[in-house]
């Protein structure tokens, strides 16, 4: 549990972002790495692992220097319970994730703040409620029946197709866009934003990640800002572009042209990319483990009474197998593995005291990997997710979706696009692995295989 410093004393706890100097971290354990550059090599290498070998050397709570300043880390339920959660609103997500995204995604609901951030997340809520949810629920099933079976039967690489397909649904539920060279301008700006956000360099110079990065920004601000003018004129439809333009805040004001572009910008991103890793590693686990995908088949042919694959909105709360074999490849292999903040103010965990302006950041991919909260870690058990397993768990080990007021906010979405996916996918393939096919991951930004997953999709 967090101690708050007492507000009261001479002013050293006034709420502050400037980072403290690195000797102000001197008590607290860890590692220097190189000259200059410290760690970060080896945390761009690989996230989860670099965090379970420094838990391993240093315990729960240890430093790192990295990409240029230091990040206090810390590792276990308690911890995102005090950071996701931040009952005392000691932690700014704004000034955390800026220093990675405030040059292609700033003012995104992920980096805003308490009043500001709850204001904004209540207006963007409407393209969530069941109505617009049940048109995404129609246009995710037609768009992914259509994709699985063009796929075929057959070799192929699973993470570039789900990748295309994840952005194509984008293009259909989020904005309403039919696909063609406007979409297609579209999805690569999102794709060369998302690599920018941890190019090394990071100025926007001609030639860089940064440089095309910005480059796409500019493109999606201007067509989005557009588009916003011209679907508040149209009345727009059910698309989730169209529900944010017509957003307001509880006073009844529309969110500004800008706030709207800046929040679509931010969700698309958060969505396509985090759905296609979660997408790849859900179908690689049901390869590796093809008893999951006969329980998965059967459940959604005893939901839905037929083999077509086709799951309405009001029966996707039937597919708890499903979910549970979906939260288990989240724990295996989240697709964001650390979530930062910076502290505001000073505050003591863990017998740390920890000062005002520390980056600190908490870590899922490590976190669901203690095998204290789960034991044999490294074996697929969607049992661990019965509700019995998860009453009794500590309700911060498990945050790939982070926590507290910054919840993602499109995690039924997710699931929901999930569930389609599988129940059309299963119903119509058996998924197949080479034996002893074992890929390498990229783990940064967001988990992917190196080689797209090779996979083999077999008719009933």
């Amino acid at each position: 549990m967090a101690t708050l410093p007492n507000p009261h004393t001479a002013g050293e706890f006034t709420p502050t972002t400037k980072r403290p100097p690195a000797s102000a971290l001197d008590h607290i354990p860890g590692a220097d790495g190189l000259p200059v550059i410290g760690a970060t090599l080896a945390i761009l290498s690989d996230p989860p692992r670099f965090s379970r070998n420094m838990l391993d050397r240093y315990g729960r709570i240890y430093k790192v220097n990295s990409f240029g300043y230091y990040t206090v880390s810390l590792i276990g339920p308690e911890a995102n319970e005090l950071v996701l959660f931040d009952r005392e609103k000691l932690f700014s997500s704004e000034h955390g994730w800026g220093p990675v995204l405030d040059q292609l995604f700033p003012r995104g609901l992920m980096l805003l703040d308490f009043d500001h951030h709850k204001m904004d997340r209540r207006a963007l809520s409407i393209a969530f409620k069941p109505g617009p949810m049940r048109h995404y629920a129609d246009s995710l099933n037609r768009g992914i029946a259509q994709r699985v079976e063009e796929w075929g039967a057959g070799a192929m690489e699973f993470y570039p197709a789900i990748k295309q397909l994840t952005l194509d649904l984008a293009a259909d539920s989020f904005i309403d866009l039919p696909l063609g060279e406007e979409a297609a301008k579209i999805n690569q700006a999102f794709v060369d934003m998302v690599q920018a956000s941890v190019a090394p360099i990071r100025k926007p110079l001609p030639f860089t990640q940064m440089g095309r990065g910005v480059k796409g920004r500019r493109y999606l601000v201007d067509w989005f800002g557009r588009e916003t003018v011209r679907r508040r004129e149209s009345g727009g439809g059910q698309d989730m572009f169209s529900q944010f333009a017509r957003a307001t805040r509880e006073d009844g004001e529309l969110l500004s042209v800008q706030e709207v572009v800046d929040h679509m910008i931010f969700l698309m991103m958060a969505a396509h990319d985090t759905i296609t890793s979660s997408a790849t590693t859900m179908v690689y686990q049901l390869a590796l483990n093809p008893e999951w995908q006969e329980k998965i088949r059967q459940e959604v042919r005893a939901a839905t009474g037929g083999d077509d694959g086709f799951v309405s909105y009001e029966q996707l709360g039937e597919l708890d197998i499903t979910e549970m074999a979906f939260k288990e490849a989240l724990r295996f292999m989240p697709p964001v593995p650390s979530i930062p903040r910076r502290a505001l103010r000073a505050f003591e965990f863990g017998g740390y005291t920890i000062p005002a302006g520390t980056q600190v950041s908490v870590s899922p991919g490590a976190t669901h990997w203690l095998e204290d909260i789960w034991p044999d870690p490294d074996r697929f058990d969607p049992m661990r997710f019965t509700r019995e397993a998860e009453k009794a768990r500590h309700k911060y080990a498990w945050v790939p979706f982070g926590g507290g007021a910054h919840m993602c906010l499109g995690l039924h979405f997710a699931y929901m696009q999930i569930k389609i996916l599988m129940a059309h996918l299963l119903t119509r393939y058996r998924i197949e692995m080479a034996e002893g096919y074992e890929p390498e991951w990229q783990a940064w930004p967001i988990p992917k295989p190196k080689d797209g997953l090779r996979i083999s999709l077999r008719p009933l």
